[in-house]
């Protein structure tokens, strides 16, 4: 089936940098479509250490520009999504003769506080390990520590909160929805889509094309666009695992390995601790990338290196691994491969124009979508400005430090919800907590229980709001009660929602 209208922009990716160029585009004016094959961020964009970060790492490999630019966007995005996005602090241990003396820490840190604007994220200090509490997880050789600001961030939800809200503005946002191809015709791109569950093909005519795919950007250049010879992309895998909670301070560590990497630990979904990541480079298909048990051990040693109670396979409840897609530089080590951006257009004046999109990092991804907007306004005219640095996402507009007053006010409205449930459900999404919660007066109004704290008016809203299809979608990246679900309940939510979304006869 053909669409006889004439579309301005599509973009091929659900991830972060996908996702974010459509927002911007359908809030500037444009005509968007944005086709994701299976879910918002199931590749690289929810397979992240979670930080809005500077990357302190990076100034050793002097990525000045991007660094400024990341800590810069910490405020920014804060202010845009309070309830997905808040401060954190990071105690970074060490001790003489450690790989990093402490001149160069101490420079680093002043740098970074420094470059970047910070005006309410409060500043570096040195600590006392042997009286401060983030201390007591860790071994006795470690008896200074420098303790500096960053934010974390729910990866996933960032995606799907800045889709929604591009869908709010105009965008026809089709998720599982496969690009078969896209062939030029003179000033028109022609491409071809297939509905991953039916089956069923279309074609949609737009005046620009945006490859966003992240590390499947150089198979769609080959496939769908039958270019010949591609290679922009090194992959780099990075791993994770989360075990049961390793320490109760709210603060992260930022741990220096000896072979000059580093990992974090960081307070994860309450009850326990991330660990990560790894660097290595990466060859197949991205969509099978898996931890590997030589990187499972190095995440262990490592963590066990620091922390008095050594960090096992046995404290493993979950891991997860993605492929980050870094414009291919020639670094010779993983670890050392750019993190920044690359956009690069092609065709000329009688060509309809293709916009690909190499690297980039959730941190600066706004940035990315703003310097994406001004290729696409070159190439096509332009439409509108620069609005996204004072907008909120969906559920953000309220201040950055208002979210315990949140809470309480949706406590408040809905008094039969346990502290904790609250507390989550705003976190997930803001103040539109009460319109997912609706007229419910009392638990059984919030329709059946899935287990943990998920209820069914909560699946309903992430299935009719948030393109929601499995379990997987609700229970790993919308949110993450799949830490907590049996499997036998996670295949009762998985029954539940394909016979909730099979069509009436």
């Amino acid at each position: 089936m053909a669409d006889d209208a004439v579309r301005d922009i599509f973009v091929i990716g659900g991830g972060i940098n996908g996702c974010g160029i459509a927002r911007d585009a359908a809030g500037r004016g444009y005509s968007v479509v944005l086709a994701e094959m299976k879910d918002f961020a199931s590749g690289t964009s929810s397979a992240s250490t979670k930080l809005i970060h500077g990357g302190l790492r990076y100034l050793e490999h002097y990525e000045f520009r991007l660094v400024r630019e990341a800590l810069m966007e910490r405020e920014i995005l804060w202010a845009m999504a309070p309830h997905v996005i808040w401060p954190m602090r990071f105690v970074l241990p060490f001790h003489k003769g450690g790989i990093r003396p402490a001149w160069l820490i101490r420079l680093g840190l002043f740098l970074y506080d420094h470059i970047g604007g910070r005006k309410l994220l409060p500043a570096t200090r040195t600590l006392d390990m042997r009286s401060d509490p983030s201390g007591k997880p860790l071994k006795k050789l470690f008896h200074k520590a420098f303790e500096y600001s960053d934010g974390w961030v729910d990866d996933a939800r960032l995606v799907v909160l800045n889709a929604r809200d591009a869908a709010d503005r105009g965008a026809d946002i089709r998720v599982g929805t496969r690009v078969v191809s896209a062939r030029r015709e003179n000033a028109h791109w022609d491409v071809e889509t297939e509905n991953v569950a039916s089956g069923e093909r279309d074609v949609t005519r737009v005046r620009m094309l945006v490859n966003a795919t992240g590390p499947w950007v150089d198979k769609v250049l080959a496939g769908a666009l039958g270019q010949n010879d591609v290679h922009n992309v090194r992959l780099v895998q990075g791993s994770h695992i989360v075990v049961r909670r390793k320490f109760t301070d709210p603060r992260a560590y930022f741990f220096q390995n000896p072979d000059g990497r580093i990992i974090f630990a960081i307070p994860y979904q309450d009850d326990f601790t991330l660990i990560g990541t790894t660097d290595r480079d990466y060859e197949g298909d991205p969509r099978d990338a898996r931890i590997s048990d030589e990187e499972i051990d190095y995440l262990c040693r490592s963590a066990s290196e620091y922390f008095v109670e050594p960090v096992t396979r046995d404290d493993i409840v979950w891991t997860y691994s993605g492929v980050r897609p870094l414009f291919d530089d020639g670094a010779s080590k993983a670890q050392e491969a750019t993190r920044d951006y690359v956009l690069k257009t092609d065709g000329n004046n009688h060509q309809a124009p293709l916009l690909n999109v190499f690297g980039g990092k959730l941190t600066t991804y706004r940035r990315l979508a703003e310097a994406a907007l001004e290729k696409i306004g070159d190439a096509i005219g332009e439409k509108g400005r620069q609005w996204t640095a004072g907008s909120r996402l969906p559920g953000g507009d309220f201040g950055v430090g208002a979210f315990e007053t949140e809470v309480a006010r949706l406590a408040q409205r809905y008094p039969f919800l346990a502290p904790a449930h609250a507390r989550r459900l705003v976190r997930l999404y803001g103040t539109r907590a009460s319109r997912l919660l609706g007229e419910a007066r009392t638990v059984e109004d919030m329709g059946r229980h899935f287990g943990s704290d998920l209820y069914e008016v909560e699946v309903r809203w992430l299935m009719t709001e948030e393109w929601a299809h499995h379990a997987e979608d609700v229970l790993w990246r919308r949110t993450k009660r799949g830490l907590h679900l049996t499997a036998a309940e996670a295949d009762a939510l998985e029954n539940y929602m394909t016979t909730a979304l099979q069509p009436p006869n």
